[in-house]
């Protein structure tokens, strides 16, 4: 293929402006006409890097220069920048003195794959899950005003798709009653991962505030300041009365200074001399503010324009020509998000009471695969979680069967609305979790750890872990059977171990496992996908190995048979051992009299699992094949 983009395949010594930037700091030594080529430096180094080590490229390079511009004219570490979501924070990464570290991001003992506060003073907060930033800059904001640190700015940084988040709007409403002079930056470039769905992005679509009147209120706003006759009761009511006047003219009210939340724009977030003269203006004026831009993610690299969600993180590829490297191999298993997806469009055309709903992940899940032949029984909710919780149980109550498809980590924000809005009435939802156990290199706040622990000791669920391919589609047809109830289905990352990965759609008894391999010297309990290598540890050992397949109800048959005949049990689970499976058999043979020595297997409680291949992390917390032989044997 020809080369198209050969001036991103360019030596680091290249990067003239850049290679001059270890901090903040230095930045400011520049010229404000110097910052567009920063920009275009910065973005090069993020392209060319992730086309080795892959990560989250469309999402960063939509931020470049308001990144550069923030940077710029705030005082940073000092002034806090709180970004929402860290998928768009790696051109923040290397102006802050990660640049050489940069090959490192999201590696084993390299730099973390989202800010952290525990990796750098420059990040302010965690931002692995959306919504978060207002809420949290919103606290650093009146904690400078009550440590009288009156110099100190707070900007928080957040998307178009997590403004959807219900926890946006929470920390908005605090944010117009609180004192602060808080400024919130919408970053909008009609985009989450998939396209940002409901009323807010219409909302921002719609939202053409005349420029004209913005940029004469900008600079009356500015000279009143100027001469001391904008203090604060007379602010608000020229705020009251402009915000009037505009509703009038334009027949739309603007949700943000309906809040009094000062609005400044929309304006090209891609102007990067521009951005620094308006942040300039508005870095000391009172009260808070939202200053709107419009961006396109991916910008400045063609490929990741023409297909962000695809380049939201695109894999290996080559930068010169935009060709991604990916594996075609036709041997190589389905993962299981594709038979989630494949397998819910089949079920759904035998049942019309089938529903599905997915909080911004149609693509990422793959409900996109009913969603292109069932428009209208597939629901995009946005970044909502809890709120695709309690509509699925809406639905529920009248009689629809909803999928309902949450990443196992996002599912903990929806932990009340689980409980509340489905367990409680005993609603018939399916909740498919996606992502569960270790992720990989997305780290910490993306392990689906904690889903078995959390929800086992919640009264009318069905828990279960499909060991394979075929389990999953068996679970799934069981669990849209009548008189189900609230049913959770949990499964992993990444590709199954079948290569057909098609089987005839049967009933498994709930709550039922099944022996894999039979021996004398121990028994070892698996549950999900981490059974295979429990498979493969066990089939040159004398040991019985059982795949419990549900953890609640749990198979008190197996439990059973394994307290009569075994005085060693090893439990093995890819999440928290604290409080799930091995918990779990811990309880029933303490109730029940037996008192057989036990070794969990599972994530630690003593911290929280870092970043790394799944390989690599299942190796360091003991999950591997290995240690799962060296476990058994040890016992």
């Amino acid at each position: 293929m020809q080369s198209l983009y050969n001036f991103y395949a360019v030596e680091q010594e290249n990067l003239r402006l850049l290679s001059k930037i270890q901090y903040p700091e230095d930045l400011r030594q520049l010229k404000v006409e110097e910052l567009p080529q920063v920009c275009d430096e910065l973005r090069r180094d993020i392209v060319q890097e992730l086309s080795v080590n892959p990560g989250h490229l469309a999402s960063s390079l939509g931020v470049t220069e308001i990144t550069v511009a923030l940077h710029y004219v705030y005082n940073t570490p000092e002034d806090r920048i709180v970004w929402d979501v860290g998928h768009q924070a790696y051109g923040h990464k290397i102006l802050t003195g990660r640049r050489e570290q940069f090959c490192t991001n999201r590696k084993l003992g390299g730099i973390k794959p989202f800010p952290s506060p525990t990796e750098s003073e420059y990040d302010t907060f965690a931002c692995g899950h959306a919504s978060n930033s207002i809420s949290a800059a919103l606290g650093m904001a009146v904690a400078a005003k009550l440590e009288g640190l009156e110099n100190r700015h707070v900007v928080a940084v957040i998307g178009d798709g997590a403004m959807s988040g219900g926890l946006a709007f929470e920390g908005l409403n605090n944010v117009s009653s609180s004192p602060n002079d808080l400024l919130i930056i919408l970053n909008d470039n009609n985009m989450s991962i998939d396209r940002s769905v409901g009323g807010m992005k219409q909302y921002l679509l719609n939202l053409s505030t005349n420029k004209t009147y913005n940029a004469i209120r900008f600079k009356a706003s500015k000279w009143l300041h100027g001469k001391g006759m904008l203090e604060e009761d007379r602010r608000k009511g020229l705020i009251r009365l402009s915000n009037a006047l505009k509703s009038a003219i334009s027949h739309q009210q603007n949700i943000f200074e309906g809040m009094n939340i000062r609005y400044f724009g929309p304006f090209d977030g891609h102007n990067v001399k521009e951005l620094v003269r308006i942040l300039r203006q508005m870095k000391e004026m009172k009260g808070p503010k939202l200053l709107h831009l419009h961006t396109q993610k991916g910008h400045g690299y063609a490929p990741a324009e023409k297909d962000v969600t695809t380049w939201h993180a695109p894999g290996k590829f080559n930068p010169d020509t935009g060709e991604r490297l990916v594996d075609n191999d036709p041997n190589k298993p389905q993962k299981y998000q594709d038979v989630f997806g494949h397998t819910l469009l089949e079920l759904a055309k035998q049942n019309p009471k089938i529903v599905g709903v997915t909080p911004a992940m149609p693509s990422g899940c793959s409900m996109n695969i009913m969603m292109k032949e069932m428009p209208e029984r597939t629901f995009d909710v946005g970044i909502a979680e809890g709120h695709a919780v309690t509509f699925s149980g809406g639905m529920a109550k009248d009689g629809l069967i909803p999928f309902c498809n949450i990443y196992s980590a996002f599912a903990q924000r929806a932990f009340d609305n689980i409980i509340h809005d489905v367990a409680l009435l005993n609603l018939h939802v399916v909740f498919c979790f996606d992502r569960a156990g270790i992720v990989g290199e997305d780290g910490a706040t993306h392990h689906g750890a904690f889903d078995l622990a959390a929800l086992r000791p919640i009264p009318n669920l069905t828990i279960s872990s499909p060991m394979d391919e075929h389990e999953l589609r068996r679970l799934m047809f069981t669990a849209q059977l009548p008189d189900k109830g609230p049913f959770v289905i949990r499964y992993p990352r990444g590709g199954g171990v079948l290569q057909d990965w098609r089987c005839p759609l049967e009933e498994i008894k709930v709550g039922t496992g099944r022996k894999l391999h039979d021996g004398k010297e121990a028994a070892v309990l698996s549950i999900g996908p981490i059974g295979n290598d429990v498979a493969e540890a066990v089939k040159d050992l004398d040991v019985a190995h059982y795949d419990m397949r549900f953890l609640k109800p749990i198979d008190e048959t197996i439990l059973q048979e394994v307290a009569e005949r075994f005085q060693r049990i090893i439990t093995v689970e890819n999440g928290v051992k604290t409080g799930g499976l091995g918990s779990a058999v811990l309880e029933w043979m303490n109730d029940h009299g037996y008192h057989p020595e036990v070794i969990r297997l599972g994530m630690p409680d003593t911290d929280f699992v870092e970043h790394g291949s799944v390989p690599e992390l299942q190796k360091i917390v003991g999950l591997d094949k290995e240690s799962i032989i060296k476990a058994i044997k040890n016992i």
